[in-house]
């Protein structure tokens, strides 16, 4: 069967309106047109169907047999439309799509998006769990980002979230294994997590410790501070980790930070953002909602 392109919508636009109005005018007025505008778009689905769609009258219009039994069709189909774009605008309002890295999502925000649902408890929220680059989610319906960067992203509205801390970190349990822990070289008898990683070599450095025997340094290389996390809550490894990540660890003693130096990586987290999303009520509740919730729960973190 050849294919058979639509009609112009624009000229079913104007057939439906002047159908339900049984007005050029009044179409023209619904639709922001002029009244030849919709006279034109008629004509022209006229000529397309092959027949009249209306009786033209000195003063008003009707529609004619064809067009009568085509105006209900049309007006279904466009109610159609008008219903299932409202619902599916609908669902994307009420949904919130945050994009983040799997450290920042169970070390924090997972935590606490209980309370962001009780303070917009209309929004529906969806975490999606990549360290991709932020411009990943640019057409994926993802509303927000929080990633690792310098914020100079072109197009994205960026509000900086932290920076990146870090010092050593071990569980309890390790310490009495392998202890005493006195001073920082006392670290190199300790299994390390990623002991080549350049977070040790510059902490080290700050702390007047040779580094030349962590090329020998016994330990795991894992890819994530989360992972990192993991490793030295089981008691395996000393991690190099952020403090304001693991303050419920570090409170209940289910990890120990045994120096008191921090060093602070270079880069930074944001909350990102296209800039056409900025008007978006979701966005800015939820922006407004991390802000206060990172300023209770992180008063100490590094901005």
């Amino acid at each position: 069967m050849p294919f058979d392109p639509l009609p112009p919508l624009n000229a079913l636009r104007a057939f439906e309106a002047a159908a339900r109005h049984k007005s050029f005018t009044k179409a023209a007025n619904e639709l922001n047109m002029t009244q030849a505008a919709v006279s034109y778009q008629i004509k022209q689905l006229e000529d397309r169907f092959g027949d009249a769609l209306f009786v033209r009258g000195v003063r008003q219009v009707s529609l004619s047999e064809a067009g009568a039994r085509l105006a209900p069709q049309i007006s279904e189909a466009f109610e159609i439309i008008r219903r299932s774009f409202a619902e599916a605008k609908g669902e994307a309002d009420n949904l919130l799509t945050i994009t983040t890295w799997q450290t920042f999502a169970s070390s924090w925000l997972a935590k606490h998006l209980g309370s962001f649902q009780i303070y917009c408890g209309d929004f529906a929220v969806k975490l999606d769990i990549t360290n991709q680059t932020y411009d990943s989610f640019r057409n994926s319906g993802v509303d927000v980002a929080i990633r690792t960067g310098t914020g100079n992203w072109p197009g994205m509205i960026s509000r900086k979230i932290m920076g990146f801390d870090y010092t050593p970190m071990l569980s309890p349990k390790l310490l009495d294994r392998l202890g005493p822990l006195e001073k920082p070289e006392d670290l190199l008898n300790f299994p390390m997590v990623a002991p080549n990683d350049p977070w040790w070599s510059t902490w080290f450095e700050a702390m007047g410790v040779d580094t030349s025997s962590l090329e020998r340094a016994r330990g795991p290389a894992l890819s994530t501070q989360h992972i990192h996390g993991v490793a030295a809550i089981s008691g395996d490894s000393v991690a190099m980790l952020t403090p304001c990540l693991y303050q419920d660890e570090l409170s209940s003693g289910t990890l120990i930070q045994p120096f008191e130096h921090v060093e602070l990586e270079q880069l930074w987290v944001w909350l990102c953002y296209p800039k056409e999303h900025k008007n978006r009520r979701k966005v800015a509740l939820f922006e407004e909602w991390l802000f206060e919730k990172l300023d209770e729960t992180m008063p100490n973190r590094a901005v």
